[in-house]
This record gives structure tokens, C-alpha cells and sequence, in this order.
């Protein structure tokens, strides 16, 4: 009796966990319907296009996202930036050059975080100007998104603070591009109040930027099919294939990663459709000042992008 009463249990708790699930996926489909078409996620349609600088994310096209995790030095970001704008010209890509001014979210107090907003800022303020890229940073606190959007061409909004109220609105109402990653404690169709919160500060210039779902601890996981799922807000979605492979606080005082798995999930995200790959390079990361266990040797950028680019041309047919 016992037995067949914790099964009967156990089949509503399931029935009730797809049922919800189903709405969920439905009430996106409602988001993402308008008065003359359904956006059918399952296809590889085009999200809202959004200017960046001479270019689009969102427009049919793959846009890089890459750079260092951290900002080490003024010499080694600027010869980064160089090297990653020359294989993107070579490869026909479009790049967006990223890399933190500081690490708020070290997990040990003893961690490198950066230079800090002023000189960081200034950093990147010359690899726009001298090497002609447009840049990307986070921000952490409403104090840092005005002195950051005079520099920035994107704006990020760390997966730790997507829900951040104050800080996406900061960050809206600049009129900037902003980039949110989701949060790794988040559902994909939980990043629609996200969304809502900075198109009701006036701003429809938002890029989502899937990292991984916590798994158990010390461990993330990909569910590729919230990709689509945050397309069908509207928003170009972008997968981070460096902190995706993150194993969050795996070496005790610091976190680990598994970047063999970097190219694998890459290419899986261009195949499903995403607008961009978000991804940290470094020339030497076993010496990186942070996230250096999954961050992508420089050395072999050339050989992902150009596989990356050659697959999305042949599932875009062209």
C-alpha cells in the first residue's frame, strides 16, 4: 500500500513539474507573437538587430565576443586586441574585444581583480582608439555604468546581478548596448523580466548571453535548448563557451575549467543559431591572472574561429 501510495506521488510530482514547464514554454510563445506572425523558435530566425559599431549582432551574421578575462597590463591587453583584430580581418569576422577593469566576483579575497575603473578604463579607451575595435566590460555597481558608458561600446551586466534591478536600469537608461548573461541559478524564460526591466528604462538594445546552469556543485551544463527559448524575446542570444566550461570554486580558493570542451560546445552553439560566441583568450592561460583553466590558448584561435566561421556559412548556404 505504502509502495503504491509513493508511486502515485512520485507521478503527480512529475506530471506537475511537465505541466508547469509546458506553460512556461508557452507563455514565451505568447512573448514572442505579434499581430501578423509567431516566431517559431525552432528555426534559426533573426533576433532584433542591433547596431554596435559599423556592424549588427542579430542580423544573420556571427559576431566573436573575445579578449582576456582580466585586464593584466596595458601592454599585454593592447597586444591581445591586435592579434584577435588581425585574425578576425583575415577570417571575415566580426569581433567585439572584452575584458574586465575588475573581477568583483573573485572567489578568494587573495585573487587579482584588476586595475580598477579609472585605469581600466583608460586601457580600453586605446584599443578602441589604436586598434580600432569596438569594447566590451562589466559593471558591478550603478557608480561605475556612467564613467563606463563614456568608453564602452557595450555594457555587461554579470550573471550574478541579472536580477540586479537598480543595475540594469543604470545601465538601460545610458541608451548603450547591454549585454546580460544569464544567471546560473536562472531558467531561460526567467530572463523576461530581466529584459523587461531595462526596456521599460527606454532600452531595446539588449544582447542575452547564455553561461551555463549550475549543476550540482562545482559544475555547469549548456541546455542548448534555452538558446532558442531566450531568442524568442526578441533579444540576439550569445553563448559564453569559456565560462560555460567554468567549474565555479573547483580548486578550493579559485575556480577550475575543462577547455577541451570550449571548441565542442562552440560549434554546437552556431549550430543551433545563436547571433555570437563570447569566448576568453589568453597567450599563455596556465599563467592568466584569472580563469586561466578556461580561457582558450591564442594559439589556437585561428583554427576554431575559421571552423566556426566555415560551418556557419554552410548552415546560413552561403
Amino acid at each position: 500500500m505504502a509502495a503504491l501510495l509513493y508511486k502515485n506521488i512520485v507521478k503527480i510530482v512529475i506530471l506537475s513539474a511537465a505541466k508547469n514547464l509546458a506553460f512556461k514554454i508557452l507563455e514565451i510563445l505568447r512573448y514572442a507573437q505579434d499581430d501578423k506572425k509567431t516566431t517559431f523558435i525552432r528555426k534559426i530566425e533573426l533576433a532584433a538587430k542591433i547596431q554596435i559599431t559599423d556592424f549588427s549582432i542579430g542580423d544573420g551574421n556571427l559576431v566573436l565576443i573575445a579578449g582576456p578575462c582580466v585586464i593584466e597590463s596595458e601592454a599585454a591587453t593592447l597586444e591581445i586586441a591586435r592579434a584577435l583584430r588581425d585574425l578576425a580581418g583575415e577570417l571575415d569576422l566580426r569581433l567585439i574585444f572584452k575584458a574586465s577593469f575588475d573581477k568583483a566576483n573573485r572567489t578568494s579575497i587573495d585573487s587579482y581583480r584588476g586595475p580598477g575603473l579609472k585605469k581600466g578604463l583608460e586601457i580600453l579607451a586605446r584599443v578602441k582608439a589604436e586598434v580600432g575595435l569596438p569594447v566590451l566590460s562589466d559593471v558591478h555597481q550603478v557608480s561605475q555604468v556612467a564613467p563606463a558608458a563614456e568608453v564602452l561600446d557595450v555594457l555587461q551586466i554579470p550573471a550574478f546581478l541579472c536580477r540586479q534591478t537598480d543595475l540594469v536600469v543604470a545601465a538601460a537608461q545610458t541608451g548603450k548596448v547591454i549585454n546580460i548573461k544569464k544567471g546560473q541559478f536562472l531558467a531561460p524564460w526567467d530572463m523576461q523580466p530581466v529584459v523587461a526591466k531595462a526596456r521599460a528604462a527606454g532600452n531595446d538594445r539588449i544582447i542575452l548571453t547564455e553561461r551555463g546552469a549550475s549543476f550540482g556543485y562545482n559544475n555547469l551544463v549548456v541546455d542548448f535548448r534555452g538558446l532558442p527559448l531566450m531568442r524568442g524575446l526578441g533579444c540576439p542570444v550569445v553563448l559564453d563557451v569559456t565560462h560555460s566550461v567554468q567549474l565555479p570554486g573547483g580548486q578550493g580558493a579559485c575556480s577550475g575549467g575543462q577547455r577541451e570542451f570550449i571548441a565542442p560546445l562552440a560549434r554546437a552553439g552556431v549550430a543551433v543559431g545563436v547571433d555570437g560566441l563570447f569566448m576568453e583568450v589568453h597567450p599563455d592561460p596556465a599563467k592568466a591572472l584569472c580563469d586561466g583553466p578556461n580561457s582558450l590558448p591564442l594559439k589556437e584561435v585561428r583554427a576554431l574561429w575559421r571552423e566556426l566561421r566555415d560551418l556557419h556559412r554552410f548552415l546560413r548556404g552561403s
